[in-house]
């Protein structure tokens, strides 16, 4: 598992890197970077499964990364946790599908909690790649899934796979 880490204060961007390294140990902090651009960069190139990302950064802020690393890397692109001071974009973060959002300073308690909500979305991800590979859905000899089968109420609707996020 590896991750990135964008803060734009040299203390900050190492203490939150230490913090993750104690709580979490099995991760990889691939990259720890000191701007938007540079966690965009960052992202592309290692291909993190997370970013840890300041909101208030010079140049481009980390909503504004966060919009480009989902729009670059689409399906690839990373987790993201915004560590911030402000509360205030906390509802624009989870526009932008953000995982998590934590205040800073940074407790160990709450990164405790993120570490646990990450953990458990990929193994939540894990999990459903593993049905849908025990299904057939994903091996390369069967045929395309054109519709899912869904319940809603006493009936079962067809529902077209492109309508389906």
């Amino acid at each position: 598992m590896k991750a990135i880490v964008a803060e734009d204060e040299p203390l900050l961007a190492a203490s939150l890197k230490a913090a993750l390294m104690q709580a979490w140990p099995e991760l990889d902090v691939v990259a720890v970077v000191q701007n938007g651009l540079e966690a965009v960069q960052a992202a592309e190139a290692l291909q993190p499964e997370f970013a840890f990302l300041d909101i208030q950064m010079p140049g481009m802020t980390g909503l504004e990364a966060a919009a480009e690393i989902a729009e670059r890397m689409e399906e690839a692109a990373p987790a993201i946790v915004f560590v911030t001071a402000y509360d205030e974009f906390a509802t624009k973060a989870f526009e932008l599908a953000a995982t998590d959002y934590v205040l800073k300073p940074v407790s160990p308690e709450r990164l405790a909690t993120t570490v646990a909500r990450l953990k458990s979305k990929k193994r939540g991800l894990e999990e459903l790649a593993r049905q849908l590979r025990a299904l057939g859905t994903l091996s390369p000899k069967s045929e395309t899934l054109k519709q899912v089968l869904a319940g809603a109420g006493n009936a079962v609707k067809l529902i077209p796979i492109e309508e389906v996020c």
